[in-house]
Parts: structure tokens; C-alpha cells; sequence
């Protein structure tokens, strides 16, 4: 057993956001590139998204909920989380302190779209980071399958994720609402916490998770692939050691370990 295996972040330390997302990309699925393609969602509250997506960069244009003016060019990164659906981050440098995250189906031409922002200032009580998440259908073809939302699918499950030989987390899914986790390898190795987290069903297998943490401005958005696959990909906004809003990439592998059923009274 090594060192590192063994040593313990002190508990009055508690580490920045880009201290413990380090290489926390390690495993995570390779890019792929969308350059060429055309993607037009609407959320189901009426907004409407319009994507042009070339080499490494998206151009778009957004109305309603999220508004962005025509010609609007932001970064992007994209993974194929299965042969038919698309995991795609919008890293925004249009607008500081924000991202957007779409997952869509080619087959079914469904998708979920979440918007992270960090909040201008700490409001006790509550994470810095706030979430919105829409589900909505693609221009491609006519939606087919259960439209995405809210699951109670992972309430009771424990799990293992592996994003890298240094990375490794225990997560408890308790509710609809919250779920503990700890660092069991890492910089943050004896930390752990119970936070705020949204989980969706997009699809037999497919879900949605994303969480906000209490302790600093951190927030992420993960597809876990609970289906033959046992792989994740996600990313993180957050802000960093020195005040400052940066994005990551995140993935790795996922190791299930056991469940509870809750015999009579259920969690929220």
C-alpha cells in the first residue's frame, strides 16, 4: 500500500474545485468531432435552441428561457456515450460563469438540456451553483420513447467511480433529492459530504445525475451508463483557488457495489 493510498486531506482543509478535478478526466470517453452537423431543439417550456457545430467550436442561437443572439460562437466538447447518443458541453465564453450541457438521441430524438451558472455571491444555506434542466425533442425526426425526466431509479443504489489511478469516490444515491459521497483515493481522500443532486431517466439504462455542492462553488452534470457499459462522462463549473470560474471534463468507470429497498416509508 502506497503513500498516497493511504494519506488523509486534512479536515481542516478543505480542497478547491481545481485541486480534486485534476486529472479527474483520465478515463473519461474521447471526444468526437461534430464538426458539420446541424441541431435545432425545443425544450418542452417553448425555448429554442439552434446549433451549428465545425471544428471545436458551435455556433448558436438560443430564445426564451435561455436567450442568445444569432452568430453566438462558444466552445463545445462531445462525446458518443452510446452509437446514438451524443453527450455535448458548452463551456460558455459568451457568457462568464456558465455552461450548457445537451444529451440527445439520434434514434429517438429526445434529449435533456441543463443550464449550470454560478451565482454571483454565497447565499447561505444554499450552493452557489444553480442547475435548470429542460427536457426537449430534436428537429431530426419524430420523437419516439419515453420523454426524459425526473427518476427515482438510483434512490437506495451505492456505487464506485474510478476517473483515474488517483481518483477514486463512494456515492449513496439517499433521495430524489440528495446524495452523500466520499473520497476514497484523491486529494480529497477522508472528505466527503451530503449535497444537493438532480437525477433524470433518459433512457433503458441511461440517467442523468448532477449534484451541488454546499462547501464551494462547484456544480456537475454526468451521464452514467448503468446499462452493459458501467461508464460515466461528465464535467464541472465551478470556481477555482483563486476566485476565478473554470470549466473541466470528467469520466471514468463505474463499479456498483450494492442497493437498499426501503420496506415501508419511502425517502423523497
Amino acid at each position: 500500500m502506497t503513500d498516497s493510498t493511504i494519506s488523509q486531506a486534512p479536515e481542516d482543509e478543505w480542497r478547491s474545485y481545481d485541486e480534486f478535478a485534476a486529472g479527474i478526466d483520465t478515463y473519461r470517453l474521447p471526444n468526437i468531432d461534430l464538426g458539420g452537423t446541424r441541431l435545432a431543439l425545443t425544450l418542452h417550456d417553448g425555448t429554442v435552441i439552434a446549433l451549428v457545430f465545425e471544428t471545436d467550436v458551435v455556433v448558436w442561437e438560443a430564445h426564451g428561457s435561455i436567450s442568445s443572439a444569432a452568430g453566438t460562437r462558444d466552445p463545445y466538447d462531445a462525446i458518443a456515450a452510446r452509437d446514438d447518443v451524443i453527450f455535448v458541453n458548452l463551456p460558455l465564453e459568451s457568457v462568464e460563469r456558465e455552461a450548457i450541457t445537451i444529451v440527445y438521441s439520434t434514434t429517438t430524438h429526445r434529449a435533456t438540456v441543463v443550464h449550470s451558472a454560478i451565482g454571483d455571491q454565497d447565499i447561505g444555506g444554499a450552493p452557489r451553483v444553480r442547475q435548470t434542466f429542460w427536457s426537449a425533442v430534436t428537429d431530426a425526426g419524430t420523437p419516439s420513447s419515453d420523454e426524459p425526466g425526473p427518476s427515482r431509479d438510483l434512490i437506495g443504489k451505492r456505487n464506485l467511480y474510478r476517473y483515474s489511478p488517483e481518483h477514486l469516490y463512494e456515492h449513496v444515491y439517499v433521495s430524489s433529492q440528495r446524495y452523500a459521497w466520499q473520497c476514497l483515493e484523491g486529494v480529497q481522500r477522508g472528505h466527503g459530504d451530503m449535497d444537493l443532486s438532480t437525477v433524470w431517466k433518459f433512457d433503458h439504462g441511461l440517467y442523468l445525475f448532477c449534484f451541488r455542492e454546499f462547501r464551494i462553488a462547484v456544480a456537475s452534470v454526468w451521464l452514467h451508463d448503468l446499462g452493459y457499459a458501467l461508464h460515466t462522462t461528465g464535467i464541472f463549473l465551478g470556481l477555482n483557488g483563486s476566485g476565478e470560474s473554470e470549466h473541466s471534463r470528467a469520466g471514468g468507470h463505474i463499479y456498483p457495489i450494492g442497493s437498499v429497498a426501503y420496506p415501508d416509508a419511502q425517502p423523497v
